[in-house]
């Protein structure tokens, strides 16, 4: 791979080349991906989804407002800003015909991991990642299974594993009646949004981390591929007729990801009182005690002042060590040789490793989370057997009047069935994974008669 070609600025449906010389420095192609990110009504949906816990929670006589998808897109997206800086700097040094010939700036790197980052959860389904699997589930083993039969072995993989990468892919490149190539970000930021480059089948074929799941459903397999062309991406040698290698930014993305899960879900957890303050603080000390400034430490007199202090500087230290992996394995990453995250290699695995194992105990298996999955379970499959039976039902002439009413009630680009069963049953799981937690909440409510 190359980096002229990574750093693509062409859009959907462009019939000449963007040049990086002849870009608006005040308002930079990459930067404008963010600005439509941004502004997109998807990415302003996250801000009623859980990341982890339900939101609010109550803390003893008081509410605290914890970090939902939207908040934690938003941290990722600065992290991943920051990331992409500093790699930036590094790159242009080792080469620099690439900002000499064709003008990049080290910003340009951290805009595109920014932009990218921003929307890494967009795809999500209500509920957290409980949503993924409610809707595979449905598919799977509930009454989604009937389709099986009529579908291809990829169309009924990429329902029964329902991506959340996948379905933010969708989101971000599908073209509708008016609007082609949906938000038509640059193929740059597109190509670093790709964590997993491949369709659905063959499933996790190797161990390499861009197999572990997958980035395209099969409705936008014709563009993926025309996508990686662009960029230069090299075909994956584990199956190299369906799958391809990362952009070399994905991995900033996949580490700002990271950084911010591990350590602001673990602090949510320490304000929700799940894990004893003294216990975590120790946790993160060790994270930190090569960089911490003991005295300024010490002299803090609050807790939360403290918590703050340890997360800002536990934040900083796995940029610069993410930074330092991908600046030593550049060459590796290029040549498609690299197979771990960032943090798997870096020097504070060990640390991040034990802040996980404790968080999975104490938070992601908490009473609150498990409630939360629960709900989300059963609200999710009566959604889905109600709009799929419905939409189904007119496809085969054999509707009734409450199959049409319902249909009334899906937004009208989702009302369409003079098409595939397999787009009739993507499409309505896109749906229900577009609601936020309220939505789908109140939509349930509604249909099954509990509010009217």
């Amino acid at each position: 791979m190359n980096w002229e070609q990574l750093l693509s600025l062409k859009r959907h449906g462009d019939t000449g080349k963007r040049l990086r010389k002849e870009q608006n420095e005040i308002r930079l192609g990459f930067e404008v991906d963010y600005d439509r990110i941004i502004f997109s009504s998807a990415f302003r949906s996250l801000q009623d989804k859980t990341q982890v816990f339900p939101m609010p929670i109550a803390v003893g006589s008081q509410k605290n407002f914890v970090h939902t998808r939207l908040t934690h897109s938003m941290e990722v997206s600065v992290v991943g800003r920051s990331l992409g800086r500093i790699a930036g700097q590094q790159i242009l040094t080792k080469y620099p015909f690439l900002s000499e010939v064709h003008g990049h700036h080290f910003n340009d790197f951290g805009a595109i991991v920014a932009a990218a980052a921003l929307a890494h959860d967009i795809g999500n389904p209500p509920f957290g990642h409980s949503g993924e699997k409610a809707i595979g589930n449905y598919f799977k083993q509930g009454k989604g299974k009937l389709y099986q039969d009529i579908l291809t072995a990829e169309e009924y993989q990429d329902l029964i594993d329902f991506e959340g990468n996948a379905n933010g892919f969708k989101l971000l490149t599908a073209s509708r009646e008016g609007v082609p190539g949906g938000l038509r970000l640059s193929y740059a930021t597109l190509g670093a949004f790709i964590k997993y480059p491949k369709g659905s089948l063959p499933k996790k074929p190797s161990r390499n981390i861009v197999d572990k799941k997958f980035g395209f459903f099969q409705s936008e397999k014709e563009f993926f591929h025309e996508l990686v062309e662009e960029i230069g991406l090299l075909p994956n040698p584990n199956h190299p007729e369906t799958g391809f290698l990362r952009h070399p930014l994905t991995y900033l993305v996949e580490a700002a990801d990271d950084i911010c899960y591990t350590i602001i879900d673990f602090e949510d957890g320490i304000n929700l009182g799940l894990i004893p303050e003294e216990y975590a603080l120790e946790y993160l000390i060790n994270l930190v005690k090569n960089n911490i400034n003991t005295k300024k430490y010490n002299a803090m007199t609050t807790s939360s002042d403290r918590l703050s202090y340890l997360r800002a500087l536990a934040i900083s230290t796995l940029i610069g060590d993410a930074v330092d992996v991908f600046v030593k394995n550049e060459d590796k990453i290029l040549n498609g040789e690299f197979n771990v995250s960032l943090l798997d290699k870096g020097k504070y695995k060990a640390q991040v490793e034990d802040i996980i194992k404790l968080s999975v105990e104490k938070i992601y298996q908490s009473t609150e989370v498990v409630d939360k999955e629960l709900a989300g379970y059963r609200i999710i499959s009566d959604l889905l057997d109600m709009y799929t039976s419905a939409l189904i039902n007119v496809k085969e002439g054999q509707d009734t009047n409450y199959d049409r009413l319902l249909i009334k009630s899906l937004p009208e680009n989702y009302r369409n069935t003079d098409t595939s069963t397999y787009k009739i049953l993507l499409d309505t799981s896109c749906f229900v994974a577009s609601l936020s937690d309220s939505a789908a909440v109140h939509i349930h409510d509604k249909l099954t008669g509990r509010k009217v």
